[in-house]
């Protein structure tokens, strides 16, 4: 499909690829606000039934079994995090004891950086990304602060072009023989520009140095090959593409030859389980990314993406990529045709090119992109954000429809026609 001998402004073109998809009895799995259209999937995914169907046999489990759910539950709980883990490998291309669910995002960067960072044998630099979500950031220069080592001398931010995309050029470029990790995120949270892992994880390896990556917003979303790619680790979290629920326990991928190392952070569920209850004073970690967990899991955000990945899976991540870059580029050519020109004024701030773009489609405009945003959730289309003139949207493969896509770009053109943004305020609330 693409924009030059396919599409069409009109709706009958949007309901004839609702009817060519594959996908589309997907939504009939998945809970929406009532009266809304929700292109949100890249902060905080719907809820699949199948999550709120194992959230409910583990309140079950907990409720009939008590503590015996730990090995009487389906599955046991005292397994669930590995379970989860191997389930979500295949998502990742990963081994299953390479992955594990545990922590959040960023206490998972932390966990990984303190055991791999090592500025000591003559590499102190860390290279991100200039244009990388702040936690990464926060995370990368407390690390730094621990080992004693300052920051703002050694911690290398790749920028950004003029166009708000970052070359991997620029990235490798900053891979000098004094830099130990290269962290990145696979994709912007702003743009939604897919970088080159595969590439980039070559550069690094070629020039001695570790590499790793934040996946939030391409788990789920798009095929990973982490293993084929030979990347060192990786975190992402579960509540975004993965649709496990507000604050959703993230994700570990450690690449097997870091099985042996030491973990940073240590815990008692990073224990060999078969020894876990021994209670010795002295730690011997599973030889698995399993052996940096830390605490014990919650065991109902666990269930509730063990559920949801089940939905996943079941689509197949091959079919949702697919699909979300049909979405994807049905949305950029709306914006071409429907909201680029005076007086609306917008411009896709998203990579254009497929092998280049991740889940979401970034609009910026000049002057009241954050009223445009607000004058359209009063319509009930949610989207977000992000300053300092973005306003993101990210149709889901499994839950959204090109009519979804097509009724906001008309939202958005009703809007700017009518001028009914004029009035709101121009301030961000809490969460924008």
């Amino acid at each position: 499909m693409t924009a030059g001998d396919s599409l069409t402004t009109d709706a009958g073109c949007a309901r004839a690829l609702d009817a060519a998809d594959p996908l589309r009895s997907m939504r009939e799995r998945f809970r929406a606000p009532e009266g809304s259209i929700y292109m949100l999937g890249n902060s905080l995914g719907l809820m699949p039934a199948a999550a709120e169907e194992s959230v409910l046999r583990v309140m079950n489990e907990w409720r009939e079994r008590a503590i015996g759910g730990w090995l009487g539950g389906s599955p046991p709980w005292f397994y669930l995090a590995e379970r989860v883990g191997e389930a979500a490998a295949g998502l990742v291309g990963a081994s299953p004891d390479e992955v594990v669910c545990t922590g959040t995002t960023t206490f998972n960067i932390h966990s990984l950086v303190s055991t791999l960072y090592r500025p000591a044998f003559g590499r102190p630099k860390i290279v991100a990304c200039a244009l990388e979500f702040p936690t990464d950031i926060y995370a990368l220069k407390s690390q730094m602060a621990l080992q004693g080592i300052d920051w703002r001398e050694h911690l290398v931010l790749a920028g950004g072009d003029e166009d708000g995309f970052v070359s991997e050029d620029s990235i490798i470029g900053a891979m000098g023989d004094d830099v130990s990790i290269v962290h990145l995120s696979s994709v912007l949270y702003r743009s939604g520009q897919l970088l080159d892992l595969a590439r980039l994880t070559r550069a690094a390896h070629e020039r001695g140095i570790m590499i790793g990556f934040d996946c939030s917003h391409s788990a789920g979303a798009l095929p990973h090959r982490l293993d084929e790619w030979d990347v060192d680790y990786a975190v992402w979290c579960g509540y975004k593409y993965l649709c496990g629920g507000p604050g959703a326990p993230a994700f570990i991928y450690l690449n097997r030859r870091f099985f042996a190392c030491e973990p940073g952070l240590a815990g008692w569920f990073g224990c060999v389980k078969e020894r876990q209850f021994d209670l010795s004073l002295d730690f011997e970690h599973a030889p698995s990314a399993g052996g940096w967990q830390v605490s014990s899991p919650g065991i109902l955000g666990a269930a509730a993406i063990a559920g949801s990945l089940e939905t996943i899976l079941e689509a197949g991540i091959d079919r949702i990529r697919e699909k979300s870059l049909r979405m994807t580029e049905y949305f950029i050519y709306l914006a071409d045709e429907l909201l680029a020109g005076p007086p609306y004024d917008f411009r896709v701030a998203t990579p254009r090119e497929p092998e280049r773009r991740g889940g979401h489609v970034a609009l910026a405009r000049a002057e009241d992109a954050l009223r445009i945003k607000k004058a359209l959730a009063s319509r009930g289309v949610v989207a977000d954000f992000r300053p300092p003139d973005i306003i993101r949207f990210a149709p889901s493969p499994l839950y959204n429809t090109y009519e979804d896509i097509r009724s906001v770009a008309m939202n958005v053109r009703e809007i700017v026609d009518s001028r009914s943004y004029g009035e709101i305020p121009d301030e961000r609330g809490l969460i924008s």
